[in-house]
């Protein structure tokens, strides 16, 4: 198949110029003004944006949690990330204590084999490190092209690992050429806050919030930091909150160091006042909770001052229904919120409309540095000669409003009802096939392949 993209607005992490784009099966194989090629498809794009597919570095399908499932599966999270332009995600493997990771492996793809709309990866979560787990990780590395390890700093018992741990694992993955990442909250203090605002019957979803103050993070990211520091690994610290912790990593640049750091789409625009509609909060229980505004402004700031490089949604959608399981208890509630979908549109109407981040940093933010950061690029991540068809066309004028009637996410509400936008997603391919046109889905479950990722090559 050969598509011609006609007369767009070329949008890069470093350009934007007027263009065509030509694609020959899944790769962009020519780029300039007035190309005089015979395509089997020519798209007009004139008066749009045409930008690298954005990807997805934290998302959450089909995952275990709290006796429960994540609401969105492989097939239908995909799906409804291309309709919101993501056309590529990775999701995170999570190793069960006293097994392989291998056997976690196994159990994440029998999920996932076959059944996505979009391209994907996984990071495996280390939550057993041992002299066995250490083995895999070279393997993991070189074999399967999984080249990024989670890491927990709260959930004790199930997720967690302790400092000890966690140097050991940041000395083989930087032996291995590797990358840490880490969820990085002070378990102990939290799990203190929970227990003890439970035996005062504080029961409803704001003592979720009030359980992880500030502090539980920018401490805990400041260890994290250290402990990176002193192992020399490619440190990166997943859903960034608060001003405080991006402190801690301001502070990590004065030695020299670089910790990248992402936050996710409801960070800079959503707060905590969200958790005093009584039950209804619970719609926006996650870990780590919504934060204040001077939080928000602070993270705006860091992404201008490429501090904060990527934006994510930490996507991990739970029905009413499940919410429901902590009517009664806050630390009952599952954790997540569906922002899959919505991302992109956001960041564009909230930033880029706004004045907040212009059309460059948009683009780095949401496709350019996650491939760079996570081993992909240029395969992935901008549009150039020899990378992936991976590409939007967007509509910057178009307006619509965001709700649960109309998104395509397996869950039955919004986090964001009702929000106004302008700028939508209208024709989005991938790999060099149009996969949604108009909201209307051109290819079929099981185009998604698997992308193997290289080394951490410290490109930003």
């Amino acid at each position: 198949m050969s598509i011609l993209i006609k007369n767009g607005r070329v949008i890069t992490g470093s350009d934007d110029y007027i263009a065509d784009v030509y694609i020959e099966g899944e790769k962009i194989a020519a780029i300039g003004k007035g190309l005089k090629i015979n395509a089997e498809r020519t798209i007009d794009a004139t008066g749009k944006l045409v930008f690298p597919g954005a990807i997805d570095p934290h998302v959450h399908l089909d995952m275990p949690f709290m006796g429960t499932f994540s609401s969105d599966s492989y097939e239908t999270g995909t799906l409804a990330a291309l309709h919101g332009g993501t056309t590529m995600v990775i999701d995170f493997i999570l190793q069960t204590q006293g097994k392989s990771l291998h056997h976690a492996l196994e159990e994440w793809q029998g999920r996932s084999n076959g059944n996505c709309y979009g391209d994907y990866s996984f990071h495996m979560a280390v939550t057993d490190y041992n002299d066995e787990t250490r083995k895999e990780i070279k393997e993991m590395i070189n074999e399967e092209g999984i080249t990024s390890f989670k890491t927990f700093m709260a959930y004790k018992g199930a997720l967690m690992i302790d400092d000890g741990q966690m140097v050991q694992l940041m000395k083989e993955v930087k032996a291995q050429g590797g990358m840490v990442t880490v969820h990085a909250t002070n378990g102990d203090v939290i799990d203190s806050l929970i227990a003890k605002h439970k035996a005062e019957g504080k029961l409803s979803p704001l003592y979720h919030y009030l359980s992880q103050p500030e502090i539980t993070e920018s401490e805990a990211s400041g260890r994290f930091a250290d402990m990176a520091h002193y192992t020399g690994v490619p440190a990166y610290i997943v859903h960034m909150t608060c001003e405080g912790a991006l402190n801690a990593i301001r502070h990590a640049t004065t030695r020299n160091q670089k910790v990248y750091a992402e936050t996710c789409i409801q960070y800079l625009i959503l707060d905590a006042s969200l958790y005093e509609k009584d039950f209804e909060g619970a719609k926006w229980v996650m870990s780590p909770p919504l934060r204040e505004k001077k939080d928000q402004e602070a993270l705006w700031a860091g992404i201008n001052q490429g501090l904060v490089q990527v934006v994510a949604t930490d996507h991990c959608p739970f029905k009413w229904e499940q919410k429901l399981m902590g009517k009664d208890d806050f630390s009952k509630i599952p954790n997540g919120h569906p922002a899959i979908e919505n991302r992109v549109e956001l960041l564009f109407s909230e930033g880029v409309n706004k004045g907040r981040i212009s059309l460059n940093k948009f683009v780095e933010v949401l496709s350019t540095n996650p491939a760079k950061i996570f081993g992909m690029y240029p395969q992935k991540g901008t549009i150039g000669i020899g990378s992936d068809a991976d590409i939007v066309i967007f509509d910057p004028n178009e307006e619509h409003k965001i709700s649960a009637k109309t998104h395509h996410m397996n869950v039955d509400y919004s986090g964001y009802e009702g929000w106004k936008l302008k700028g939508k997603c209208k024709t989005v391919l991938l790999r060099g096939q149009v996969a949604i046109d108009n909201g209307e889905v051109c290819i079929q479950k099981g185009y998604g392949n698997f992308i193997k990722r290289g080394k951490s090559r410290g490109f930003i």
